[in-house]
């Protein structure tokens, strides 16, 4: 069960790898797609119903990331993103929020210094194996990306 706060006023998550289980398709017209599950669309609903914002900062570009800007109105989308890092740090800054108060999801190398900046940090269980030797406190759901990681963690938050 993973250990998360009430003080927590916002999720920042990473999109490739968490909402999908990294998988890209491609048609042959070279069109890319990538399969969303439900239970985490509906996980950021939770999240959000709960009083907690939300945002996206992924290392690719796609207009999958406006879906969840338009159905959500959620204001912290960043796409084509090397530096998660710097950007995090930004919307922390912006929002005034200290370290205790932002959960960050992530799977991936490229998604380690963003989990430095805060205190609760999570993976979902198919992450990169090199996250648990390199971040301290790495906390990883029972489910897997792109399968419901994503609505484990807003189920827990909504129950704070």
């Amino acid at each position: 069960m993973l250990k998360l706060s009430k003080n927590i006023k916002m999720v920042i998550s990473d999109f490739d790898g968490v909402f999908t289980d990294g998988s890209v398709y491609i048609s042959e017209k070279n069109e890319v797609q990538k399969k969303l599950n439900f239970k985490d669309i509906m996980g950021v609903s939770i999240i959000l119903k709960s009083g907690i914002d939300f945002g996206i900062i992924s290392g690719e570009k796609s207009n999958i990331l406006n879906y969840f800007k338009d159905k959500f109105n959620i204001k912290e989308i960043h796409g084509g993103i090397r530096q998660k890092g710097i950007v995090l740090d930004e919307i922390m800054k912006k929002y005034n929020l200290d370290s205790s108060q932002v959960l960050y999801i992530g799977d991936d190398i490229n998604d380690i210094p963003a989990m430095e900046l805060v205190d609760y940090r999570i993976a979902p269980k198919n992450l990169n194996p090199i996250l648990t030797l390199k971040v301290k406190n790495l906390q990883i759901t029972e489910n897997y990306g792109g399968n419901g990681a994503i609505r484990e963690i807003a189920d827990i938050l909504a129950e704070l």
